[in-house]
This record gives C-alpha cells, sequence and structure tokens, in this order.
C-alpha cells in the first residue's frame, strides 16, 4: 500500500524546508511498541519529521513507549483514539480491538489520524480518521502518505477532516516544530514570516 512513488509525489507537492527531518532511534521505538512502523512514515520523519503543514495539520514523532507520554505526543494521542473507540456506537468491523489504533496525526479540528495496525506488514495498515465534529470513525485504505496526497488532491469522496484547510491544497506548507519555534523567536509570524511582536509568547 505505501510506495515511495507515493512519497516522491509528495515531496514534490510540498516540498520539506532545509532543516527538517527528524533522527529517530528506530530500533529502541520498534522495540517499544512491538511492531515496526510502515516505510513512507519512517521516509516522512527523515525528510520532513515532527511539525505542522499549514497550521492545521501535525504530524507526530514516535516516542519510545512508557508511561511518561509527552502531551499531544503519540502515546498520549493514542490514548485518547482508543478511549474513542471504546466508546463508538455500534460496530467497525476492520478494527478487532481498540489496540489496533495507533496516532501518526492530529488536527485543529481535534481529529485522530490513526494506523489500523492489524496484520503482519506494516505497510498495507490502512488509515482511520476520528472526525471530532461528527463523532465517527472511517477507514481509508491507504497509508500514511497516499492519505496526504489524496487530501491535497481533493480524491475521496468529500473531505475525511472537520476542515477545509488542506483539502485540494495544491501547495501545502510543512513546518518542523524546531523551525516554528526559531521563526516564533525571532518575533515572525511562522507562516506568514511576516513580524509578530506575540510570536513567542507560548515559548516564553
Amino acid at each position: 500500500m505505501a510506495s515511495e512513488a507515493d512519497f516522491q509525489a509528495l515531496m514534490r507537492i510540498m516540498p520539506p524546508h532545509a532543516g527538517a527531518g527528524d533522527v529517530v532511534d528506530w530500533a529502541a521505538v520498534e522495540q517499544g511498541w512491538g511492531f515496526q512502523f510502515p516505510v513512507d512514515y519512517k521516509r516522512f520523519m527523515e525528510v520532513y519529521g515532527g511539525g505542522a503543514i499549514d497550521n492545521y495539520l501535525a504530524t507526530i514523532s514516535p516516542e519510545p513507549f512508557g508511561l511518561d507520554a509527552a502531551f499531544q505526543g503519540m502515546i498520549s494521542e493514542t490514548r485518547n483514539a482508543r478511549a474513542n473507540w471504546d466508546r463508538r456506537p455500534g460496530g467497525q468491523g476492520v478494527v478487532t480491538a481498540s489496540s489496533s489504533l495507533v496516532v501518526w496525526g492530529v488536527d485543529a479540528s481535534a481529529d485522530l489520524l490513526c494506523w489500523v495496525t492489524d496484520g503482519a506488514d506494516p505497510d498495507r495498515w490502512p488509515v482511520m480518521v476520528w472526525n471530532q465534529d461528527d463523532r465517527q470513525w472511517t477507514v481509508f485504505n491507504c497509508g500514511m502518505a497516499d492519505f496526504l496526497l489524496r487530501m491535497f488532491r481533493a480524491e475521496f469522496d468529500e473531505c475525511p477532516l472537520g476542515d477545509l484547510s488542506l483539502w485540494g491544497e495544491a501547495d501545502p506548507q510543512f513546518l518542523h516544530t524546531n523551525e516554528e519555534k526559531r521563526l516564533r523567536a525571532a518575533g515572525l509570524d511562522p507562516w506568514t514570516g511576516e513580524p509578530d511582536p506575540f510570536a513567542d509568547a507560548e515559548y516564553n
């Protein structure tokens, strides 16, 4: 399901900025979670890393599994997703248990973007989205990179997320968390580049 062609297409639509990307100890992370992560997600972390797309969708870097979960990190958001799944009305046959869900993205509409980790091949894990506005789960038979591509190309039957910010977005912008912090510290709005005297308020 995940493919290098999808990732190359994603890079053409959303070129990474200089200094983006994270160095991840995949051996430690995967040992803690008990599975290997999809190849397109590993490539995304290598090239882009943890950050945000158009100040709307946050892509989450992996954490070693443990009790001390970072706020809005992969562990804490995965717990949120699993709690929402357990409270769902009715059934959703593609997921055998809430423990199958692992979150890779969250957005400003409080939607959760997950993998369904059932199955031995992580590159075939589908994406499942919790739409906070609709209060429902929807599964998409594609990986992370392909999901983002289809969002930017508006190729789903309708927008899966609670806002149209990325729907049909021909020129999406990615900012690594560190770059956003650097720009705010310099007194700039990281998304416009314009001076903003309050830009660094949340980091002081």
